[in-house]
């Protein structure tokens, strides 16, 4: 693996071996020394042109939990915001030695661009780019899932992948760079994906998606599925009004505590609560929802430095990541 750009580029083989890595790597997070040696030596860039605090600071601690030197790049305060373009940015970081940039874009496309040019020889993870992908989200959502299946059944979760889950994805679907990369890599992984949004926050071209399409949210829950995704209604990105207000919006799909009681009433005791984060609590969802135990919400946050770390290794380890791309 040369980069990590998107999980449409992802076999089930790829897949799984991210996720067995990563249960590795989370059995290093127990011990009292939570640190390896895999990385010593290596550089690894979070260059974030967006604002970012979970997503950032997960790169960090799974960059120095294998020990690889860090540098945390913002755009603000930087010559970005001179206008320095992200040719000459990147090329400045290679310059000082960067094995690895971890990239988070505004512009769709932004982390291929940069993996595809001869601008620099690093490997490149996608860290989110506009509403194209985020996948590093997707695989640490997978990794959660892969995880609660094996307990519901009692089996290992190594090697295995989610064939017979049924998930249902809420909300913002067309700003939301976290459901298409969830979308892609669960049907990868043998999942049945339920979206479930309003018509206008539903991308053009959605119905031709590997997926089933609802409007309505209690007739999905009625469903029992083993994983309710709710998506964060993404403000910063709507230059024009998708529904009537907030209240509507959450009145008809948010998770709200009428919703998850409901859960309870029909029996559906092992469905899970899942969100990327931040929350609009009241909004998408309810502060009871979120903090039920069902909701897997920080379990997620602390999965997401394994597979992190799982990536950054498979990137980084040997010499592989500056052969030619697979």
């Amino acid at each position: 693996m040369r980069h990590l750009l998107s999980t449409l580029d992802l076999s089930r083989d790829d897949a799984i071996r991210i996720l067995d890595v990563a249960e590795e790597m989370a059995a290093v997070g127990t011990r009292e020394i939570k640190k390896l040696p895999a990385l010593r030596g290596r550089t690894v860039v979070n260059l974030f042109f967006e604002d970012s605090t979970r997503t950032r600071i997960s790169f960090e601690a799974a960059a120095k939990r294998l020990s690889a030197d860090v540098i945390n790049f913002a755009a603000k305060g930087s010559s970005v915001s001179k206008g320095e373009s992200l040719k000459d940015t990147a090329q400045t970081l290679e310059a000082m030695g960067a094995d690895a940039v971890v990239i988070r874009h505004p512009s769709s496309g932004a982390p291929a661009r940069l993996a595809s040019t001869d601008w620099i020889s690093s490997a490149v993870v996608n860290a989110g780019d506009g509403t194209h992908e985020h996948p590093t989200q997707a695989l640490l959502d997978a990794f959660t899932l892969r995880r609660h299946w094996a307990r519901l059944h009692g089996g290992p979760s190594l090697g295995g992948d989610l064939a017979g889950l049924r998930i249902v994805i809420v909300g913002d679907v067309l700003h939301s760079r976290v459901a298409r990369s969830n979308l892609w890599l669960l049907r990868t992984l043998g999942a049945e994906v339920t979206l479930v949004a309003p018509p206008t926050l539903l991308p053009v071209g959605a119905a031709a998606w590997p997926c089933a399409i609802s409007y309505d949210l209690d007739d999905a829950l009625a469903q029992g599925p083993d994983a309710v995704m709710m998506l964060r209604v993404q403000g910063e990105r709507m230059n024009a009004s998708f529904f009537p207000s907030t209240r509507e919006y959450s009145r008809r799909w948010g998770l709200d505590d009428a919703r998850l009681a409901a859960l309870d009433e029909r029996g559906f005791a092992d469905t899970v609560i899942m969100h990327p984060g931040p929350m609009n609590r009241g909004l998408e969802i309810s502060s009871g929802a979120a903090d039920s135990a069902r909701s897997t919400v920080l379990e997620q946050v602390s999965n997401g430095v394994s597979v992190r770390m799982a990536v950054l290794y498979l990137l980084l380890s040997g010499e592989q990541h500056r052969g030619p791309a697979n």
